[in-house]
């Protein structure tokens, strides 16, 4: 096949050049930036200038913790909160999940949106760290971070934002305690990422570098990789995205979560009759990298434990795929995934 297409970003992005350029000059810092020498002060001085970079793009005034990725990010921050209770949302990401041990689990309405009637009973007693993916990875849909977070700071408790997969912005530094990061969603390089916390004393330190909160030699050039890419303005995808939209529901298809208020570079799509994992290779025959669900578990083809908490069935659910835009997603792009799509919805609706 000469040419393909990745609709895939959600999952995971390309490193984009300035990224690599500034990784290349990370590399050349080889020192540790712990060592009291003149390499390691200049590793440290290179180091500490990404920081506040990554700090600076989202408006952050409070520490910023580098970290291997958002994964790592969630779980310090709900293994080693001071609250003594936590509270997630029905769609978090599987990182939450794994990392949150027994927390309650705020449920969410049809459209996936958390129920803030129910959360508020739940946050009555002592103050909980409440968790909150601020876009769905699977669906896209947008949690109202403003009435979420006015809600759990009249409670006496702190929130925790996953914004792994929200371009830059400074919006989030009005509401959040913290903010897990993730640099290769957004065009830097995989293995880095930031935990942003408004007050180290939410957590228990655990010793070692990163303010004592995160053990291991510093990822230098992966920090300079995600400043870089941070520094690089990404697009407005909504126009695109309307486009697809329109194209799928003429043809016959299903938006996930239609009402909602949705990421624009994100979108969730159900073939009626018609397998995800089918139409994943169909689509991948084609020439379009896609996805069913986030990358962590579409591997498995696992039933999506965010629809079922929207209400649909495994059946159906299992009928959804995700596509996803990136930097270099054009018209052509979109518009070649729709004639695809209308081909393989032709193809299987005559199978059948």
């Amino acid at each position: 096949m000469s040419h393909r297409i990745y609709l895939d970003h959600a999952a995971t992005t390309p490193v984009i050049a300035a990224a690599r350029e500034a990784m290349a000059q990370g590399v050349a810092l080889w020192a540790n930036p712990s060592s009291p020498h003149a390499e390691g002060r200049a590793a440290r001085a290179a180091l500490e200038g990404a920081r506040r970079r990554i700090a600076a793009a989202y408006g952050w005034t409070g520490e910023t913790l580098l970290t291997s990725g958002a994964s790592e990010s969630l779980h310090i921050a709900l293994g080693r909160s001071v609250l003594p209770r936590r509270i997630i949302t029905a769609v978090e990401h599987d990182a939450v999940i794994r990392a949150a041990g027994d927390a309650a689990v705020a449920p969410v309405d049809a459209a996936g949106v958390v129920d803030r009637a129910r959360l508020a009973t739940m946050l009555d007693g002592p103050p909980a760290l409440v968790c909150v993916q601020w876009t769905n990875s699977e669906t896209g849909v947008r949690q109202p971070l403003g009435e979420i977070a006015a809600l759990v700071h009249a409670a006496g408790g702190r929130l925790l934002v996953d914004a792994a997969q929200m371009p830059a912005s400074g919006e989030v530094a009005a509401f959040a305690d913290m903010v897990a990061l993730s640099a290769h969603k957004r065009g830097g390089p995989p293995g880095v990422g930031a935990l942003l916390v408004r007050d180290l004393a939410l957590l228990s330190p655990s010793g070692g570098q990163e303010r004592g909160y995160r053990p291991g030699t510093e990822n230098l050039p992966g920090a300079l990789g995600y400043a870089a890419a941070l520094d690089v303005a990404e697009p407005d995808h909504q126009p695109l995205r309307d486009r697809l939209d329109d194209a799928i529901l003429r043809s016959g298809g299903e938006i996930v979560a239609a009402a909602a208020v949705r990421h624009p570079a994100i979108g969730s799509y159900r073939l009626r009759g018609v397998k995800a994992a089918a139409q994943l290779i169909l689509l991948d025959g084609a020439g379009f990298a896609i996805s069913a669900g986030s990358a962590c578990s579409s591997g498995s083809m696992k039933p999506s434990h965010v629809l079922a908490a929207m209400g649909w069935s495994e059946t159906d659910g299992r009928e959804v795929i995700r596509v996803s835009f990136g930097r270099d997603t054009d018209t052509a792009a979109v518009d070649g995934f729709v004639a695809a799509w209308r081909q393989m919805a032709r193809t299987t609706r005559r199978a059948a």
